[in-house]
């Protein structure tokens, strides 16, 4: 494997670094979710798991609006990670509710 090969590998299974280097808006959004998730498990990374959240709901706004016992069934996600997602929704809900007032 050449170097450059290398590098792009570990780029998509650290997109914490990826953030770093490029900035977050040069992520996708399996990376912010990975992120977000934190760690992978046995066999599967973060990354892994947010490709199969997206992979299932298609969208970041259709994911949001599933119930966290559903979300937390996916393979890697489980309760505290869906719990995760959840705050995380809910910091952009009064984010943009905030925003508006200030409008």
């Amino acid at each position: 494997m050449d170097l450059e090969k290398f590098f792009l590998l570990i780029d998509r299974v650290k997109p914490g670094r990826k953030l770093l280097e490029q900035g977050a808006q040069n992520c996708t959004d399996e990376e912010i979710l990975a992120i977000l998730l934190g760690s992978g498990g046995p066999g599967y990374s973060a990354l892994d798991a947010a490709c199969a959240v997206l992979e299932r709901y298609g969208t970041l706004s259709d994911l949001m609006d599933r119930p966290l016992d559903e979300i937390a069934n996916i393979r890697g996600i489980k309760t505290v990670r869906a719990i995760r997602l959840a705050a995380a929704y809910e910091l952009c809900q009064r984010l943009l509710k905030e925003v508006d007032r200030n409008a």
